[in-house]
């Protein structure tokens, strides 16, 4: 079984999580934002993971250190649960629509943390959720679990619908990317490291 915990502790924010890639689509998730909280189950349970979050931050001067903490953990456990990548599919993609939005996820899991985001216009928050900080958790995702990471909303007008088809999206393509390979018999890279 292909799972991690992480912890990580600063004047900030203290949270632990914990992945299991081979899940149910089971969570557990305590960010303290409503809407944050939404979308890491709708990443979980479309990409079939196990997750558990627990998050104390200082949300009292705002959710940006919080999620980006969050995706910088969350980063950490998927590199750490995916170890050397042998067998992997490496690469994943998938759209989602979401009534009248439509969102493209692609990513690569190269070892090399990049983020391409255009979410396009977006209301400034979401029940207390700032749209602009799904940008700063794929970041901070993308940078620490080595992802290239490509997500684009295509089009849409509602903000709580483009947000939560892009990390549905977001888990459906890790899903296909994470999944191994039955004839993949080494890392999937011609270096023979990722």
């Amino acid at each position: 079984m292909r799972e991690a915990e992480i912890e990580r502790e600063t004047r900030e924010t203290k949270i632990r999580i914990k992945i299991k890639l081979e899940g149910e689509g089971k969570s557990e998730i305590k960010s303290g934002i409503g809407f944050f909280d939404h979308m890491l189950k709708e990443f979980t349970s479309h990409g079939r993971f196990d997750l558990k979050v627990e998050c104390n931050g200082d949300k009292e001067v705002d959710g940006h250190h919080s999620v980006e903490d969050i995706g910088i953990a969350l980063g950490a456990a998927i590199k750490k649960a995916l170890g050397d990548k042998y067998g992997i599919k490496r690469y994943g993609t998938f759209y989602i629509p979401m009534d009248e939005a439509l969102a493209f996820v692609t990513l690569d899991i190269s070892g090399r943390g990049y983020l391409v985001y255009e979410g396009g216009e977006m209301s400034e928050r979401i029940g207390e959720y700032e749209t602009e900080l799904t940008e700063e958790f794929l970041r901070a995702m993308a940078n620490n679990a080595g992802l290239t990471l490509h997500v684009k909303v295509i089009y849409g007008k509602n903000s709580h619908h483009k947000t939560e088809a892009i990390f549905k999206a977001l888990g459906h393509a890790m899903r296909i990317a994470v999944e191994r390979d039955p004839r993949m018999k080494e890392i999937p890279s011609t270096k023979g490291v990722i």
